[in-house]
């Protein structure tokens, strides 16, 4: 079965672009537009979805509402939600939020508007009123990649564990490497992982005898502006951290090239573990030590989930944390491995 992802090789685009291009939730460029079109045509991509939903009273089509779908992370989450929704003979339509509570709600509508059959959502720092229309609605929802400390009743939610990641990783920093002087470089804040990775930062830097209140923590938002002048605010000190743990990709690949601007190169002069993983932290020089999150897993899950609440409405409420793994490479000082 052809997916939108095959549409969106074809056309050079992204699978968000080819989304916007079908549903028409977002205008788009009349070249891109005609290359989607183009494309769509070569694969046979097709789906027809209203006289399906006549058939059924199902659109056979999930929702699925994210922010920043140009990280590589919710990419590659938006890809495996894909292929597990396209296997069950249903299509995905995108939508961004943002991040914003206003926008969020605005891609909820947007969503609903298609008629979709449930939603998978990775909720912003104040999803109430997103929560309360489709609570009204009754639409099966299943939050992804944040999990909130408190559920709303029959909504279901997956993600990764963050706290004791991260704490291993500074540990790892101060155990293996005898960093004294460990700082954080955050995602932006608010939102739940940001939470859960600071307290990780604190956790462990309390299990190597450090004073958390004593160490640099750093938002860098979302940009790779604010990365870098968060990263110049911990450097222009008197005594600067000598090692970073890095809250996500985005963070990683602008301090990282923050600090090669200053004459820096990880480990020497700032040892560097970043939460996330993608296909070229392997490729960089050093290689990127990384806590790597299980994506193909995160996205079958939270379409199980959402499956079995479409099936079962009154289901109680269920949580899931996958645990993510810890590929030691050469930004935090260790050495590289035999044959590679």
């Amino acid at each position: 079965m052809v997916t939108m992802s095959d549409v969106a090789r074809v056309a050079k685009v992204s699978a968000t672009t080819v989304s916007h291009v079908i549903n028409k939730s977002r205008k788009v460029n009349p070249e891109t537009e005609k290359a989607v079109r183009e494309a769509i045509e070569a694969t046979g991509y097709a789906a027809d979805g209203i006289a399906r939903s006549l058939r059924t009273g199902r659109s056979q089509t999930i929702g699925l509402a994210m922010t920043a779908i140009s990280n590589t992370y919710f990419g590659d989450v938006v890809h495996a939600l894909e292929l597990k929704v396209t296997n069950l003979g249903y299509s995905l339509i995108l939508t961004d939020t943002h991040d914003t509570p206003e926008q969020e709600l605005r891609a909820i509508h947007a969503l609903l508007s298609h008629r979709v059959d449930g939603i998978v959502l990775a909720p912003s720092a104040f999803p109430e009123a997103a929560y309360a229309h489709l609570s009204r609605r009754k639409v099966p929802l299943v939050l992804i990649d944040r999990v909130p400390e408190t559920h709303p009743p029959r909504v279901d939610a997956v993600g990764v564990s963050n706290i004791e990641p991260i704490a291993r990783m500074v540990e790892h920093l101060g155990m293996a490497h005898g960093h004294t002087r460990i700082a954080m470089l955050a995602p932006k804040p608010g939102i739940i992982t940001t939470r859960e990775r600071v307290a990780g930062f604190c956790l462990g830097l309390e299990r190597i005898g450090l004073d958390p209140a004593a160490a640099p923590i750093e938002y860098a938002g979302e940009s790779p502006e604010q990365t870098t002048a968060a990263l110049t605010r911990m450097l222009e000190v008197p005594s600067p951290p000598t090692a970073l743990v890095l809250g996500n990709n985005l963070v990683t690949v602008a301090a990282i090239a923050a600090l090669r601007r200053r004459g820096i190169t990880p480990p020497h002069g700032m040892a560097t573990v970043s939460f996330d993983d993608f296909p070229w932290a392997d490729s960089f020089e050093p290689r990127l030590t990384t806590m790597s999150q299980p994506v193909d897993e995160l996205g079958a899950v939270a379409v199980q989930l959402l499956f079995e609440r479409m099936a079962t409405p009154e289901l109680e409420s269920r949580s899931v944390r996958l645990e993510p793994t810890f590929e030691l490479r050469e930004s935090c000082g260790c050495p590289r491995g035999p044959g590679v």
